[in-house]
C-alpha cells in the first residue's frame, strides 16, 4: 500500500532550502538595520553595514576567481574583518580557514599547503610569522594585509611590516554591496576548515558544513540563554573552532559583538561596564584574569554576565569568586570535531541545596548533549557496547549527530577510524553516571590543555629528542593555577652527556611556539615497561607529587 504522505508531496524550492548561517545575518540586517552589530574600539558597525561589507568582501573574492571549493585563509585577531570573513567567504561558496595566531611558521606553512590556500588575509601583528611561513610553503596565495586602525597605543606587540600586495580595506572596496550571493548548493557543502593540534605527525584538517554551523548557532542561542540584542565580548579566539560558532550565533538574535584584540583585565571590565556585556566565553585563565585583577582595574556593573567555559571544571573557589564578581559560569565540553562545545552541564536548581562537596561533584561532570547533538554516550571502544551507567566504569566518550564534522580533509583513513562503528570516537575517556551525565576521567591522546589551547605531548617530545644530550623523555601536564595545565618535561640524559634546564628550554624555544615550551625540565630516569614503552601514568603521578 502506498504511503499517502509521500504522494505528490515533493521537495521543491518553496518548501526546502539548505540550512546555512548566512541567512541569519541577512535577516538581522533587514529587521534591525540600525542596531549596532560590532563594537571595536571607537568604531561602531550597524547590521546594515555589517551585511553590506560582507557582500562587498564576497564580491571582491569572486572577482579574484574565488568560488566553491577554494580556501580563504585568515590570520586575524578578534577584529571586524574576522567576523566579515565568516559571512563573506561562504557567500561565494568558498571555505574559511582560520589560523591559530599562536602557531609557529612551520605549522602555518603546512596548513597553507594542505588547505591549498588561494587568498591569505593577515593582521600586521602576525606578519613576521606569516612571512616566514610563506618562505616555507609551496602555495603562493594572494596576500592581503589588515592594518587595524584601532590598534592600541599600549599594544603588547608592535605591528609588523606589510607583506601583502593590497590592504584589506582596499580589497573590500573592490567589491559591490549589490553582489548577488547565493545559498549553498547543499547544506552538506563545506563552510570552514579548522586544524587539530596534531597528536601524532601533522595536524588534521577538520571540515565543517553549512548545516552544522546553522544548527550550532541555534544551539548556542539556547544553551547560553542569549536573548534579543545580547552583547557578546570576544575573549575566546575566533580562530578556535570558529569561535565555537558564535560569529554566526549572534546574528540569530541580532546581538552585538564587542571585539577584543588582547585579553587584559581592565579592557574586559571596561567593555562589560561600558557596553553592557551579557555573555562571554573563555578558558579558566580568563576567569583568573578577571577575579585576580587589581582593584583599580575592576569596574562595577549591574547585569549578571554568563561566562561559558569548556576546559577543566573550575575549582569551587574560582566559581565563588566569579559569582561574587557578577558572573554565572556554565561548564561546557566538546572538541574541534564537534564545532566546539556540544555537551553542557545542565544545572538543576535542587543541586544548590547540596553541601560544598556535593555541588563540586555535580560541577565536575561535563554533562549532557546539546539540543543539536543527536547522540552522546560512553562505549567500550573494542566492543562498541555501552558501559554501565554507574559513574565508575571507564569507556570512550562518543558523539553522533549533525554537529559532528564532515571528516578530516584529504585523510580518509583517519576519517574512517574516527567514525568506526557509526560514532565519532573522541579519544577522551570517561564514565556515564546513572542520570545520563558524562564525566571525563583522562585524555587517551595525552593532550595538554593550557590556557584553552591544545598542546601535543608528542610534538614537545619530538623537539626534546632533537637535543644531542637527550636519551629519553616524556612530557605530561602539571596543574597550574593560571593556565589550568602546563607541560613539564622529564628528561633522561645520554651516558656521559650533560645539560642544564636552561639549555634544554632554550633548545625548545627554537623549535616550538612559546606556549608549547615546557615550564620545567626534571632530570630523572624515565619509567618504562619491559618493552621499553614510557609509562606516562607514572610521570603524571610524579608531576602531581611535585
Amino acid at each position: 500500500m502506498k504511503n499517502p504522505y509521500e504522494q505528490g508531496l515533493d521537495r521543491n524550492q518553496a518548501n526546502h532550502q539548505p540550512l546555512t548561517p548566512l541567512t541569519y545575518l541577512e535577516r538581522a540586517a533587514r529587521t534591525y538595520p540600525d542596531h549596532v552589530a560590532i563594537i571595536h574600539g571607537s568604531s561602531r558597525t550597524s547590521y546594515r553595514d555589517f551585511w553590506r561589507r560582507s557582500l562587498k568582501l564576497a564580491d571582491a573574492l569572486s572577482k579574484r576567481g574565488i568560488g566553491k571549493g577554494d580556501t580563504v585563509t585568515v590570520m586575524l585577531s578578534n577584529t571586524p574583518p574576522m567576523l566579515e570573513c565568516h559571512f563573506g567567504v561562504p557567500m561565494v561558496k568558498a571555505v574559511l580557514h582560520s589560523l591559530n595566531t599562536r602557531l609557529d611558521a612551520a605549522i602555518v606553512a603546512f596548513q597553507l599547503d594542505h588547505a591549498e590556500t588561494k587568498i591569505l588575509i593577515v593582521d600586521r601583528e602576525f606578519s613576521a610569522i606569516v612571512a616566514d611561513a610563506l618562505k616555507l610553503a609551496k602555495v603562493k596565495p594572494l596576500v592581503i594585509d589588515y592594518d587595524d586602525p584601532e590598534y592600541a597605543a599600549d599594544a603588547p606587540y608592535p605591528k609588523g611590516d606589510r607583506i601583502g600586495s593590497i590592504d584589506y580595506e582596499a580589497f573590500v572596496a573592490e567589491g559591490s554591496e549589490e553582489f548577488a550571493w547565493s545559498m549553498p548548493d547543499d547544506e552538506w557543502d563545506s563552510i570552514a576548515l579548522n586544524y587539530t593540534s596534531g597528536t601524532t605527525g601533522n595536524p588534521k584538517g577538520v571540515v565543517y558544513h553549512h548545516r552544522g554551523a546553522a544548527l550550532m548557532a541555534y544551539a548556542n542561542t539556547i544553551h547560553a540563554a542569549m536573548a534579543r540584542h545580547c552583547v557578546y565580548l570576544w575573549t575566546l579566539p575566533m580562530f578556535h573552532c570558529n569561535g565555537w560558532c558564535f560569529p554566526w550565533t549572534l546574528a540569530v538574535t541580532a546581538g552585538t559583538h564587542v571585539c577584543l584584540r588582547w585579553v587584559r583585565a581592565k579592557a574586559m571590565y571596561d567593555a562589560i561596564a561600558d557596553h553592557g556585556v551579557t555573555h562571554l566565553c573563555g578558558a579558566p585563565i580568563v576567569m583568573s584574569t578577571l577575579i585576580n585583577a587589581p582593584d583599580e582595574q575592576k569596574r562595577d556593573f549591574p547585569q549578571t554576565v554568563t561566562f561559558n567555559t569548556a576546559a577543566a571544571p573550575p575549582p569551587e573557589a574560582v566559581l565563588a569568586g566569579m559569582a561574587d564578581a557578577g558572573f554565572a559560569v556554565t561548564h561546557l565540553y566538546g572538541l574541534t570535531e564537534t564545532y566546539g562545545p556540544a555537551v553542557v552541564n545542565e544545572w538543576h536548581s535542587e543541586w544548590d541545596a547540596l553541601d560544598k562537596n556535593g555541588r563540586a561533584a555535580k560541577k565536575a561532570r561535563q554533562g549532557v548533549r546539546y539540543a543539536a547533538l543527536e547522540g552522546l554516550t560512553v562505549l567500550d571502544p573494542e566492543t562498541m557496547q555501552p558501559t554501565p551507567a554507574d559513574g565508575e566504569t571507564i569507556g570512550e566518550v562518543m558523539f553522533r549527530g549533525n554537529i559532528v564534522m564532515k571528516g578530516y580533509l584529504k585523510n580518509k583513513a583517519a576519517t574512517d577510524e574516527a567514525f568506526e562503528g557509526g560514532w565519532f570516537h573522541s579519544g577522551d575517556l570517561g564514565v556515564m553516571h546513572p542520570d545520563g551525565y558524562i564525566q571525563l576521567k583522562d585524555r587517551s591522546k595525552d593532550i595538554i590543555i593550557s590556557g584553552g589551547e591544545n598542546i601535543s605531548s608528542i610534538e614537545v617530545e619530538d623537539a626534546l629528542y632533537k637535543h644531542p644530550a637527550v636519551a629519553s623523555c616524556g612530557v605530561v601536564a602539571r596543574h597550574d593555577d593560571k593556565w589550568g595545565e602546563v607541560p613539564v618535561a622529564y628528561v633522561e640524559l645520554k651516558p656521559g652527556r650533560t645539560a642544564t634546564e636552561a639549555e634544554i628550554l632554550d633548545h625548545c624555544r627554537g623549535l616550538l611556539a612559546r606556549f608549547k615550551v615546557p615550564k620545567a625540565v626534571i632530570f630523572s630516569e624515565i619509567p618504562k615497561t619491559s618493552t621499553g614503552k614510557i609509562q606516562k601514568f607514572r610521570l603524571r603521578d610524579m608531576a602531581k607529587a611535585g
